[in-house]
């Protein structure tokens, strides 16, 4: 049995009170380790370290110095990668090859990019805009940063954070989610051996750990990745204090295929899209909207596709084809599991449609078509392999159904006609808009949504400037 510490104040640390939660590996079921059960106490301790390392130090860092840092955590990112991908795959139980491949290497990317970043801070010139006053802008760091990221991307939804909020200047407290801590706090040992004391802290628990985070007076931004409800108790507990919240809380994502795509290509790009992972991705592309003329057929086509993916309990070391974890907890194996049996008749599951046999919390993949707009699969992310398929007849008709959900994440558009790829790239309301690829990220380019998806950005330079704040500054001469 493993056990894992928070790392406060750049050790490790049980919890105050020693409680702990059991952690589970997902393929089979059983607890493999525990965690501790941080309460505000931990909380508290942790966010009085990274307020001591912001005053006494880390705030004074030149850009130069900060990305000094940022880029020998990179490195010892990648000096470590196969030890990582092992405790995510455990973790998780996501396939170790597509990790490897798919995670390390962007990970550290996304750590070079910020490092870069942080020199590039921008503002409007130094100038007279009143007659014998000279004004400035100062871009400053908020402080310090609660955070908390989603069991889906442990790891690299880390980063996500560590990067922007270290490289403008901040210091942190970061909760992983209660069934996936491992990698976090491994990345927390690792890091703690190039930063201050204090810099990074990492604290494990549940819901009320995560309540206890928001409900500190220390943190000067909350920025959190996770689910719509989550987010909203954030920000409740946030308002109260007037402090800054950063939300990216999920997606159900629209993919928009007209009658002029190439359907084969796009039913094969679509369910690598759609069923990576596990669909576990708040950009995953699950709600296919298809015209009449070629819903029939790419319905098929994507249920042929589902039959190419495997489970990760059958990895072969080597092997390239596309294998997929369980579904994280059982949980949400029974939310996922009841969305598909809630499929009302007019609907057709095409293919899976039910948990996996054997050990773990493994659902196949699924295609579901002939559904509705209002029917509750439609308008639900569903989080897990699954692949809704719609009718329409013309692209008003589609971008309505698009549109037509709280969400407003992701997006994708699969056409040949590239004054439709123009006109939906602006009516489609969704921080991103692919089109003929869906799920392409790039840490110049910015991630995160409109309406119920939250606001704020991950990645990219507009991720840097969330994580500060503008101090205008007038000298009369």
């Amino acid at each position: 049995m493993q056990t894992f510490h928070n790392i406060v104040d750049g050790k490790p640390a049980p919890a105050a009170d020693g409680r702990t939660l059991d952690i589970s590996d997902p393929k089979t079921g059983e607890v493999y380790a525990t965690a501790p059960l941080s309460g505000p106490v931990d909380v508290d301790v942790a966010y009085r370290s990274a307020r001591r390392a912001f005053d006494e130090g880390w705030r004074d860092t030149t850009p130069g110095e900060r990305m000094t840092a940022l880029l020998a955590m990179a490195d010892t990112l990648e000096a470590h990668g196969e030890e990582l991908v092992e405790i995510e795959a455990r973790d998780t139980g996501k396939p170790t090859g597509l990790t490897l491949s798919e995670e390390i290497g962007p990970m550290a990317d996304q750590l070079r990019f910020f490092a870069g970043a942080a020199r590039q801070l921008e503002g409007r010139a130094t100038g007279e805009y009143m007659a014998g006053h000279s004004s400035s802008i100062r871009r400053e760091p908020l402080g310090v940063i609660g955070s908390i990221t989603p069991w889906n991307y442990p790891m690299m939804m880390a980063i996500w954070k560590i990067g922007p909020a270290l490289a403008a200047g901040n210091t942190m407290v970061l909760k992983p989610s209660d069934t996936t801590p491992a990698s976090t706090v491994r990345l927390g040992e690792l890091f703690a051996d190039v930063l201050p004391p204090g810099v990074l802290n990492v604290v494990c628990g549940d819901r009320s750990t995560g309540v206890a985070m928001s409900e500190n007076p220390i943190p000067a931004m909350l920025a959190i990745t996770g689910s719509i409800p989550a987010g909203k108790s954030v920000a409740a507990a946030a308002a109260s204090r007037v402090t800054r919240v950063h939300l990216e809380l999920g997606g159900n994502a629209p993919v928009i295929v007209f009658d002029d795509a190439d359907v084969a290509a796009a039913a094969a790009d679509i369910a690598v899209a759609g069923f990576f992972n596990a669909g576990q991705d708040c950009t995953a592309a699950t709600r296919v909207i298809a015209h009449a003329d070629v819903a029939d057929a790419l319905a098929e086509a994507l249920a042929a596709e589902a039959g190419g993916v495997l489970l990760s309990r059958d990895e072969q070391p080597g092997a390239e084809d596309l294998f997929i974890p369980p579904l994280n907890n059982p949980d949400q194996l029974a939310k996922v599991s009841g969305l598909v049996e809630r499929v009302p008749s007019h609907a057709r599951v095409l293919t899976g449609g039910a948990p996996a046999d054997g050990p773990g919390w493994f659902y196949p993949p699924t295609v579901v078509a002939g559904l509705a707009q209002d029917d509750e699969i439609v308008q639900t992310e569903v989080f897990g392999p699954v692949i809704t398929v719609q009718t329409f007849t013309d692209e008003d008709e589609a971008v309505a159904y698009a549109n037509g959900t709280p969400y407003g994440l992701a997006s994708s558009v699969w056409t040949r006609d590239h004054s439709r790829t123009i006109r939906l790239s602006r009516a489609l309301d969704f921080g991103c808009v692919w089109v003929n690829c869906h799920i392409p990220l790039v840490a110049e380019m910015p991630h995160g949504g409109f309406k119920e998806s939250g606001y704020g950005k991950d990645l990219s330079g507009y991720s840097l400037e969330d994580y500060t704040r503008i101090k205008h500054v007038m000298s009369k001469y």
